[in-house]
């Protein structure tokens, strides 16, 4: 006979859990709290009830803050723009004459590099940055969504700030001449 064996008897037999039952289980049902802690802890006054009251807070789990949401759902619409897969980011769709595409048209187009060089040339001048005239599409990543959407919701609350500050003192005023006359 293993060593252990006699322990775990004797520590089953301590438990209650062996042949001898113990005399009368309590019940455990839960019943929900109605209501605050209070309603709770006045439920468990009898100690020799036979019910078990179970009291906790419901939880209000994971919450992921609005600006992220709004931010995902702007990156999903955004993204209806980009290439459903590799093959159409390459393809060349403005002249379908055939596998050699449009003949007699200039590979380089000269007005659109003039206007580019003047651009460049103008923010230079101001001391601008030049790096974004070459996103030839620009996409904005999650981050930036993420900004222009928590920019719209401080917006929204700074108007319904003013708002109600104006209603504050239109009725401050109101009522101050009310009282005058």
């Amino acid at each position: 006979m293993p060593a252990g064996l006699p322990v775990a008897f004797l520590l089953l037999a301590q438990t209650g859990y062996g042949p001898t039952p113990p005399a009368t289980p309590p019940q455990a049902t839960a019943t929900p709290a109605a209501g605050n802690a209070r309603d709770c802890v006045e439920q468990n006054k009898d100690p020799n009830a036979q019910q078990i009251v179970i009291c906790a807070p419901k939880p209000q789990g994971y919450r992921l803050p609005p600006d992220v949401l709004e931010a995902r759902r702007m990156k999903k619409q955004g993204d209806s723009v980009r290439p459903k897969n590799q093959r159409e980011r390459f393809a060349e769709n403005n002249c379908a004459v055939g596998p050699m595409g449009c003949t007699g048209v200039p590979a380089v187009n000269f007005i659109a590099m003039a206007a580019v060089a003047a651009e460049i040339s103008e923010r230079l001048a101001k001391g601008q940055e030049i790096g974004s005239i070459f996103e030839t599409t620009p996409a904005s990543g999650e981050y930036a969504y993420y900004r222009e959407a928590k920019r719209k919701r401080e917006e929204k609350e700074a108007e319904a700030a003013a708002a109600k500050v104006k209603a504050a003192a239109e009725a401050q005023a109101a009522a101050s001449t009310s009282t005058s006359r």
